[in-house]
């Protein structure tokens, strides 16, 4: 059961569902003020650290569009449960994720798949969700995802080190907070979150890193339309292993959009309105794919 609450001006249902070993996950789902020409559903999975409140505006963007949005937080994050910033193995997340995907899917009916969207370690996660087809989408966005992670070579020592001692430790993740935006009051807003958390563990990181891997070697297999946006100036993440993805990509699937100048948060940055529009136009181009494609994905197992 759930509950309604208002966010961004939003009616929003509330509600927990199972992961995949009990472990209890937030989800919150967005009901569209009226029908619009995009229509179709979208799932939204959020960064490292923080939690799916921190993307309602981007929620009410996708409901402005006539979409049903869905957005939840990760296994140690916003109010979910578990170790903050731990993961039990490399696909506790995409496992969760398949669970809160089609859950949402059939909630609406099952006759349409969503499309899915991930931010940063989110994007990361949705792209390995698509690349190794889990579940029938139809179509992918990504967010500045964390398609190269910037480890240097004592970090590397370090994760190795972790990983035999005390693999589940969140450790700080040592995200440079001052680089989410150029918006100085979005940083301002993160460290004041009591959601947000600054941990990570080895099991977490290591899961990210075989999800880069496996995301990488895979981009040529997708065959539903993707939009791929990121920041020029990130130093969040690797901007490089976005491009890598792109390039990877089957000629037709991909559209690329690199933000110069822009910090990790495109969609939080002081041009943010420029992003939503490219977003507006790419679904505005995709009616008949977000109807056909990706229907008959055959899923790998996990």
């Amino acid at each position: 059961m759930g509950h309604l609450t208002m966010a961004h001006g939003l009616r929003s249902n509330e509600s927990t569902l199972d992961g995949y070993d009990g472990t209890p996950l937030f989800v919150r789902d967005w009901i569209p003020p009226h029908p619009g020409s995009a229509g179709g559903s979208i799932v939204l999975m959020h960064g490292l650290g923080e939690h799916s409140g921190r993307h309602a505006h981007v929620a009410r963007f996708f409901t402005e569009c006539g979409m049903a949005v869905r957005a939840y937080d990760h296994r140690g994050h916003g109010r979910s449960g578990g170790a903050r910033g731990d993961v039990p193995d490399d696909e506790a997340i995409l496992r969760d994720a398949k669970i809160v995907i089609d859950d949402f899917t059939h909630r609406l009916g099952g006759s349409s798949a969503p499309m899915l969207f991930g931010h940063s370690m989110g994007g990361l996660f949705a792209a390995r969700f698509a690349t190794g087809r889990l579940s029938p989408l139809k179509a992918l966005l990504l967010s500045s995802p964390g398609l190269g992670l910037p480890l240097s070579a004592a970090q590397k020592i370090l994760l190795k080190l972790m990983t035999k001692i005390a693999p589940g430790l969140g450790v700080n993740n040592g995200l440079p907070t001052k680089y989410l935006s150029h918006d100085p009051a979005v940083e301002a807003a993160y460290l004041k979150d009591p959601l947000v958390h600054s941990k990570i563990s080895a099991r977490l990181l290591n899961s990210m890193q075989a999800a880069v891997d496996f995301s990488q070697s895979h981009a040529g297999q997708l065959d539903i339309p993707v939009l791929l946006v990121f920041a020029g100036d990130d130093h969040l993440v690797d901007a490089s292993g976005s491009e890598r993805f792109a390039a990877g990509l089957a000629p037709g699937i991909g559209s690329v959009r690199r933000f110069d100048g822009f910090y990790h948060e495109i969609f939080n940055e002081t041009g943010a309105a420029h992003v939503f529009e490219e977003v507006r136009r790419w679904l505005a181009r995709l009616p008949a794919a977000m109807e056909t494609a990706g229907s008959g994905a055959v899923p790998l197992a996990l």
